[in-house]
């Protein structure tokens, strides 16, 4: 039982300190083709529009009860990345080992909306939705991760990395971009750009994940905010009233650059939007055009199979001043990245080509945010002008 724990951890310790070497290694396993904007990321055609979609034209649908084929990470062929319990039995999941072995800060197994469905369309997007919960995604994406790792410490290292006949688990996964396949609990990362019109420059907000806090991503840049979209709390009056995109936003906003609470007391009743200072104001900005939201596609990870919805919102300098004068340099999930001494943006990183590039290709960045910076920069005289 000890010895099964320690190869556990041993290979949990591997992935999260070379999770940006083992992603870049598990693209090869899939077509070249699905990439999206060269980086690791990979996308259905359907998934990424030809330009910007405004937030208000991607329609949200809820489908209780369809779900499809489900691949889910349980049952006994999962057997081979689940060590033994203290009893000498073995844990029934990857959730369950993870929990037990190596907790992260942030581990809760919350009602989730489940995305079932994705197509873009000259005249918007559309997404369908059903159940979900979190503890799924964790027990399908982080146990193929974890496979790909063991095979590849197994096979010497990354510079042999493993071939998809060797691993069985991800085998049975199949295609990434399969939504019927598999229960894809999806994030919603956001790129927030701070537009200076009156000096002609943008400045961005990174995060870099700590391992300890998250349970996937960490050790990786990312954009902030990024949140699983999913309702504020499991008492059932949330679900209806959480399932917006932009309601999603301000509150990831709320949490990951203002460091506010993720109790909204939503558990004795839901959350009043409307009587919400941060979120009225926001949305009175998006009616003046200070505040302009975006939808860029959807993308799946090549080591995790984890699906990110990839969003812009764009503030005008004076809005993101008031908005966030108190915004943090650090939050439950890791660090804001700043531009260093010698930039001249008021927060934030400066939105230039040398950036992107930084970022895209020199540093262990997250594939959606990789995919995420270099799209915003393909579309940035839609997005800032």
């Amino acid at each position: 039982m000890r010895r099964s724990q320690r190869s556990w951890l041993r290979v949990r310790g591997f992935l999260n300190a070379r999770r940006h070497e083992l992603g870049s290694a598990a693209q090869e396993l899939y077509p070249a083709s699905r990439r999206v904007e060269g980086t690791p990321l990979l996308a259905a055609p359907q998934w990424l529009p030809a330009r910007p979609v405004p937030l208000e034209d991607v329609a949200l649908s809820w489908h209780p009860g369809r779900s499809g084929r489900r691949v889910d990470g349980t049952g006994p062929q999962f057997a081979a990345v689940l060590p033994l319990r203290d009893d000498g039995k073995r844990f029934g999941c990857y959730a369950a080992a993870l929990g037990a072995l190596s907790r992260p800060g942030l581990f809760e197994d919350r009602a989730c909306y489940r995305l079932i469905g994705a197509q873009t369309m000259p005249e918007g997007t559309e997404l369908e939705f059903s159940q979900g919960r979190y503890f799924e995604v964790i027990n399908l994406c982080e146990a193929v991760a974890h496979e790909y790792a063991a095979a590849t410490l197994a096979g010497g290292g990354p510079a042999r990395p493993p071939a998809m006949d060797g691993l069985p688990l991800r085998s049975l996964a199949g295609d990434p971009t399969d939504l019927r396949r598999r229960p894809t609990m999806v994030a919603v990362a956001t790129l927030v750009l701070r537009a200076d019109r009156a000096r002609g420059e943008a400045a961005m907000i990174l995060h870099w994940r700590d391992p300890a806090r998250v349970a996937s991503g960490g050790g990786l840049y990312q954009v902030a905010p990024v949140g699983v979209f999913q309702p504020s709390h499991d008492a059932g009056w949330n679900q209806a009233n959480d399932f917006s995109l932009w309601r999603c936003i301000v509150r990831e906003l709320a949490e990951e650059l203002l460091g506010s609470s993720e109790d909204y007391h939503s558990d004795t009743a839901p959350i009043d939007y409307e009587r919400w200072p941060l979120y009225t104001g926001l949305g009175r900005a998006r009616r003046a055009g200070t505040l302009r939201l975006y939808w860029l596609g959807l993308g799946a990870d090549p080591l995790t199979l984890a699906a990110d919805m990839l969003s812009v919102a764009v503030f005008d300098a004076g809005l993101f001043d008031a908005t966030f004068a108190g915004l943090v340099s650090a939050n439950d999930e890791g660090r804001m990245v700043t531009g260093g001494p010698a930039s001249t943006v008021a927060a934030g990183v400066p939105f230039r080509e040398e950036s992107i590039e930084r970022f895209t290709t020199s540093e262990p960045m997250q594939p959606a945010g990789a995919a995420l910076l270099r799209l915003a920069w393909r579309h940035r005289d839609a997005l800032v002008g």
